[in-house]
């Protein structure tokens, strides 16, 4: 009986391997669809980058890399729920550092980032870069802290949400330029525009993925990159700290998954992302981005997301923020 049994299987092996193929090919990592839940609104600087990367996935793992947008809190909604997603491979995020902040800035969030999720890896860096609408009245950072500063508590700055990296920028410039301004928050920095192109908001540090587009047609204008030496895409624009010594806040993005995600599904993302970032096509849309790439290691990413939760903790506890 056994053996008849078993020469059914050869024959059905030899004669129609076919029938055995999608049991295997079902194990393959991905086998269905991956969604990336991004924490900021369709349209902005976070949700451009995820597009770009998720088309290069999609086309070259065989299946599709599904953008969700869930917006709120500075990002923290979109990661509570991945990190509450089965750690299957199936449900990844984006990482950028309002993942590093929210860590400190938010005092009871149901989730330890760090302790909660797996790294899988780097993408990019890039700079925010400081804009204004054309009708305020200042060309140059100089000018506009003097404006500030004759004006105290009447300029207003947007951020894409508290605790994002265009929150902590403007945070950060206020407080070394002993400014008074007051903050305005919108559910993810594109939401911001309208508003700051009428001047209703006065600057918007936002990711220069966002901004450049506004920049270049003169609807905005630039007046310093957040990044310690200027941006090659924008190299005419000064930094910051060229005008107030020591400032520098640099932006990264990445990809984390719930903790307990399988290593063998990390491994193909990572892989995939390291060939992403060495495709001249992704490089010269990086560039286009006013990005340069960024692969890491699992482990290597994990300690920048580390690292900048110890700068960025140590920012918000000075300057006395807190979001409950």
């Amino acid at each position: 009986m056994h053996a008849a049994r078993s020469l059914l299987l050869l024959l059905i092996c030899v004669v129609c391997p076919g029938l055995l193929a999608p049991a295997a090919a079902a194990d393959k990592y991905p086998s269905r669809p991956v969604h990336w839940v991004v924490g900021f609104a369709a349209g902005g600087p976070n949700d451009i980058v995820a597009r770009v990367f998720g088309e290069w996935l999609s086309a070259h793992l065989g299946q599709q890399f599904v953008i969700e947008n869930r917006v709120g809190s500075g990002g923290m909604i979109a990661a509570n729920a991945v990190i509450n997603y089965p750690p299957d491979g199936y449900t990844i995020m984006f990482v950028a550092p309002n993942n590093a902040i929210g860590t400190t800035l938010y005092k009871n969030l149901p989730f330890v980032f760090l302790r909660d999720t797996a790294p899988v890896a780097g993408m990019m860096r890039l700079t925010n870069v400081m804009v204004v609408p054309p009708s305020l009245p200042v060309k140059t950072v100089g000018e506009f802290i003097a404006h500030a500063k004759a004006n105290p508590g009447k300029l207003s700055y947007a951020s894409s949400g508290n605790g994002t990296s265009v929150h902590m920028s403007a945070e950060l410039f206020k407080m070394m330029a002993g400014l008074d301004m007051v903050h305005v928050p919108y559910r993810g920095s594109s939401a911001a525009y309208p508003d700051l192109m009428t001047g209703k908001v006065h600057v918007l540090f936002d990711n220069l993925p966002g901004s450049v587009g506004f920049v270049r047609t003169g609807q905005l204008r630039a007046l310093g990159v957040t990044t310690a030496k200027r941006s090659d895409a924008i190299p005419e624009v000064p930094a910051i700290g060229e005008i107030v010594p020591g400032y520098e806040a640099s932006v990264w993005y990445g990809i984390a998954a719930p903790k307990g995600t399988p290593a063998e599904a990390i491994e193909v993302l990572n892989k995939a992302l390291a060939a992403a970032l060495a495709d001249p096509k992704m490089q010269a849309r990086i560039a286009e981005l006013g990005g340069t790439p960024m692969p890491m290691s699992p482990a290597e990413f994990g300690k920048l997301v580390a690292d900048e939760t110890e700068k960025w903790g140590a920012v918000v506890k000075s300057a006395g923020l807190s979001v409950e």
